[in-house]
């Protein structure tokens, strides 16, 4: 087991062929090494592949079609003139709009406030 920080991209990628290689062993060395190559992995990419938080109408557009949600249905919830305007960027979404759309569609407050 030659474990070693994971500083490059290059030591990246070897690390990861190193675990497809060993993700199935049942050799207790071997799951050992796994589970701290997994670490090392977990922390290069949370430092190097950071995810920026989604935009609110793309977050709120998502959620209304995993749920099959129409824009007549979101109307509903923020108000017809609302919901169009919020829809097409002409409308910021209000304190309020947050609540109710975390409460009633469940959507992460987080992904509904953006980035300011």
């Amino acid at each position: 087991m030659n474990i070693k920080v994971i500083k490059t991209e290059k030591d990246y990628k070897e690390a990861i062929k190193r675990i497809e290689k060993i993700w199935n062993s049942s050799k207790l060395k071997e799951t050992d090494e796994l589970d701290i190559l997994v670490t090392l992995v977990e922390k290069y990419e949370t430092d190097h592949y950071v995810i920026d938080a989604p935009d609110p109408i793309e977050a709120i557009k998502f959620r209304m079609e995993q749920i099959g949600m129409e824009q007549k249905d979101l109307a509903r919830i923020v108000g017809a003139n609302r919901a169009s305007e919020v829809l097409s960027g002409k409308r910021p979404l209000s304190l309020n709009m947050i609540r109710v759309l975390k409460e009633k569609l469940n959507i992460p407050a987080d992904s509904l406030v953006g980035s300011f």
